[in-house]
């Protein structure tokens, strides 16, 4: 098996990286053992290379199963753009186009074939590949085998049977969305063999969510739009009208869109396609239809026009922004009238498993869209993390998740979501509370029965309706009682009061609302409670650009049109050439030789061959008529730290052995945690206060390289200071010296 310093050698030959992403050297070693492998990470978290990787260090073909045929040409042509051996075979090549690819096939010619589970079972092609000398197939998009998952496709239980076919290849399974019920059900359909599992976190750092009632919807994404100029985003929509007015609007005011959505002919998805991946329109106005495996990496922001049906789509919709890590903004326009509108789809719904499953799901986004809590938080916590709060958000990329933290949802704050960054106003519920309650019990003492939000609020505000009158609860005490708030008010103040645990909502029974024992309790005590008031449309979104790597942004506007001139030449998308991150990276330090130009991030021997030149003659040319810029975070003689944080209790213990002498790796044993977390509980020690023996942990020679890669880099672009080191040292020995150098013990 390859060593780390091969593994490394080909990723940055090939990859144009220096060090992996968490848990990627440990899926590639798995399979390189010939494991099976199951690997959750997120959007953008590097899952490709995983399987990408291992081919090109290993003899023998791995076989991609993708589910969409543009993920397909999008990733063989950004491997044959770093000069690895790819190709796809799909319904969208002509027949002499195939026969070619297969007579490569044949003559091993190809490292990696890309196919879809339709063809993948043809028997024709089955015994192809018992020719081919497979050393592995991965399974991409794994939850669309799940009936569980949230974009289920039958066409993927086909893939079940691999495993009696090719009994002795590994399989790996790669998603970046499953809960823990999906994840089991896709290890169980695909008969993985004890499977080395890895889930990384679900956090996705460079993200800002924001929630904005929905109030003239238009004005406000234009609004949005305008404010973050040459940026490049999606807008979510339900319906395929709304996709396309929006679209004619936006480029009617001059903002260059295009629609997708399942209902145009497949030439004309392929042309909007394609043209948003190229940069010939800033935005596409889509259905759920668009995305999934869309490779662009610098999408800056996601606005969802509509509420989407369940937490699992959103978290993947908005997981398409910031892929290259850079700061990008999800944006949902809520309107509690969408609710009541999905609500009355899913009655019509005639399985009554299907509908129960909607009816909850619609729940669980509408207690986002409304919650008052950290939104980082309440995702994480939706699949099963709970997020620490105390860590700053570059270093959440990846650790595997052994810990349990001491932090509550509750406590959190992430600094890049609208309740975090802007919490909403608060007021005294209590009589509010005891108003909907004391209706919740009136009604059922009255009918027998229990009903739905809607009808509590309409006795609440005193409506005439054939129900009210049927059942005579315009008789009640609480008939007509609450005037002092709208409909729409008493509505949220309701489904607050079932997260509070006041209230509990059953959705296998028409989502009917019940009094819990807590909430008679409350009843009882007339203690005080808080309410929040609901989301508020803000005069003007705004922007939060914590992570941005600052550069010289006139070159980095030439770079990108040089980009896109050479990505047109070849017909393909501007991000194959060099992702934003490069760019960013070029325009900051300009390289002007090939040393320089290769430690680069991205920059691969084949695309230093190709486009260095022709960007080093950019930068000097640049330079002759512009000052060489130089950046305020480059490292301040007066570095301003954040301020301090509190040490939890899972940090201490490790204080307690670090304390005792033991190195970093003998604790991590211990503890049977990372390394790197076992680093990231140092420098929250640091933080607080603590004092560190700095020379245990990085010499004095390294503590001197390290400085340097920050003054290169500053201190807000770890992975750049990371990478020019040559994995010399690691994540958590740099974020360890950084805090050491901004924190001094008292």
């Amino acid at each position: 098996m390859p060593d780390t310093s091969q593994l490394r050698e080909t990723l940055k030959k090939y990859f144009g990286f220096t060090s992996f992403r968490p848990l990627q050297e440990e899926i590639i070693r798995d399979t390189l053992a010939g494991k099976d492998v199951f690997a959750v990470l997120p959007t953008g978290g590097g899952k490709s290379l995983c399987f990408q990787l291992p081919a090109l260090v290993q003899p023998g073909l791995t076989v991609v199963i993708s589910p969409l045929i543009a993920l397909m040409k999008d990733q063989v042509d950004a491997l044959q753009a770093a000069g690895v051996a790819a190709t796809f075979l799909n319904s969208s090549l002509a027949g002499d186009e195939s026969r070619q690819r297969l007579r490569g096939l044949h003559n091993a010619e190809y490292r990696l074939l890309y196919v879809a589970p339709e063809r993948l079972l043809l028997s024709g092609f089955l015994e192809d590949l018992k020719r081919w000398n497979v050393r592995r197939f991965a399974i991409d998009e794994a939850h669309c085998i799940s009936e569980w998952g949230h974009d289920f496709r039958p066409e993927y239980r086909q893939i079940n049977s691999l495993r009696g076919i090719f009994p002795h290849v590994p399989l790996m399974a790669l998603t970046a969305t499953a809960t823990e019920r999906v994840r089991a059900d896709i290890i169980e359909q695909l008969h993985l063999r004890e499977p080395a599992c890895y889930t990384a976190s679900f956090n996705r750092p460079s993200l800002t969510y924001r929630i904005s009632a929905k109030s003239g919807a238009y004005e406000q994404i234009l609004d949005f739009i305008r404010a973050r100029k040459g940026e490049s985003g999606i807008i979510y929509c339900q319906a395929r009208k709304t996709a396309e007015n929006l679209a004619s609007k936006l480029n009617a005011d001059n903002i260059r869109a295009a629609a997708y959505h399942a209902g145009m002919e497949t030439d004309e998805r392929s042309r909007s396609q394609e043209a948003f991946l190229r940069d010939e329109v800033r935005v596409v106005c889509a259905t759920i239809a668009f995305g999934m495996g869309i490779n662009k990496p610098n999408v800056r922001f996601v606005i969802h026009h509509d509420l989407p049906k369940n937490i699992e789509g959103y978290y993947q919709e908005t997981g398409r922004a910031g892929r290259d890590g850079l700061p990008s903004e999800c944006l949902l326009l809520f309107s509690p009238g969408d609710r009541v509108k999905y609500s009355r789809f899913i009655d019509e719904m005639t399985n009554p498993r299907e509908r129960d499953v909607a009816r909850a799901q619609l729940e669980q986004i509408v207690h986002y869209a409304e919650c008052a809590t950290c939104r980082r938080a309440y995702l994480l916590n939706y699949f099963g993390e709970q997020y620490n709060g105390s860590r700053r958000r570059e270093e959440a990329d990846g650790e595997r998740k052994h810990e349990t933290t001491q932090s509550s949802a509750d406590s959190t704050s992430c600094n890049a979501c609208d309740n975090c960054l802007s919490p909403r106003q608060t007021f005294d519920g209590t009589v509010a509370a005891q108003k909907f309650l004391s209706c919740v019990y009136r009604i059922r003492e009255k009918s027998g029965f229990g009903v739905g939000v809607q009808h509590i609020v309409e006795v609440l505000c005193g409506a005439e309706t054939e129900r009210i009158r049927k059942w005579e609860h315009h008789t009640l005490s609480t008939y007509n009682i609450g005037n002092e708030h709208t409909r729409s008010e008493w509505a949220a103040i309701g489904r607050e009061l079932v997260r509070e645990g006041l209230l509990r909502q059953d959705a296998s029974q028409f989502n009917i609302i019940e009094i819990t024992n807590e909430g008679r309790a409350f009843l009882k005590t007339r203690r005080k409670i808080t309410l929040t008031r609901a989301v508020a449309a803000p005069e003007q979104a705004t922007k939060h650009r914590a992570g941005e790597i600052s550069c010289d942004e006139l070159l980095f506007d030439k770079l990108r049109a040089l980009r896109k001139r050479l990505a047109d030449e070849r017909a393909v998308p501007s991000y194959i050439i060099f992702s934003d991150v490069s760019l960013r990276q070029i325009a900051r330090h300009y390289p002007q030789d090939e040393a320089s130009f290769s430690r680069i991030s991205g920059v691969g021997e084949k695309k230093l061959r190709e486009f260095g030149a022709l960007f080093m003659e950019e930068v000097t040319a640049h330079l002759q008529s512009n000052a060489r810029q130089i950046f305020a975070d480059d490292l301040p003689d007066e570095p301003a730290p954040p301020p301090r944080t509190s040490l939890n209790d899972t940090a201490r213990e490790t204080m307690h052995f670090f304390r005792q002498g033991k190195t970093v790796e003998q604790i991590a044993a211990i503890r049977g945690l990372k390394e790197g977390t076992i680093y990231s509980h140092l420098e929250d020690a640091i933080r607080a206060g603590e004092k560190i023996e700095l020379e245990r942990l990085v010499n004095t020679k390294g503590q001197g390289e390290i400085a340097a890669a920050f003054k290169r880099h500053g201190f807000g672009n770890l992975t750049g200071a990371v990478e020019s080191l040559g994995g010399r040292y690691s994540h958590g020995q740099l974020r360890v010296y950084r805090a050491a150098s901004q924190f001094a013990a008292p």
